[in-house]
């Protein structure tokens, strides 16, 4: 008896520790993640935040034609600088 009880209180406690774990998870919002990868480049001095953005199309390869309708639907330009784009602080969308 005391063994169940302790076992549902066990149970109970992994349950509340799992859903406040995946609560406090950040979902990170995918353009978010492609400017951290555009700042390393920039950090290495593959390119430069005075680069226009068209300069890293080579680098994202076949991916690239996604990241820059991503780019455009955020009101960017490839002629736009690579710092606007390093710059963005929140990549909510309204």
């Amino acid at each position: 008896m005391v063994c169940d009880r302790f076992q549902d209180v066990s149970s109970l406690f992994l349950d509340l520790n799992m859903s406040e774990t995946l609560t406090s998870r950040k979902v990170v919002h995918p353009m978010e993640k492609f400017q951290r990868q555009v700042q390393s480049l920039v950090k290495r001095n593959i390119v430069k935040p005075e680069d226009s953005i068209w300069k890293i199309a080579l680098l994202f390869g076949d991916e690239w034609s996604h990241w820059k309708r991503e780019l455009e639907d955020f009101d960017f330009s490839t002629k736009d600088p690579i710092s606007d784009l390093v710059a963005v602080e929140s990549w909510e969308e309204e």
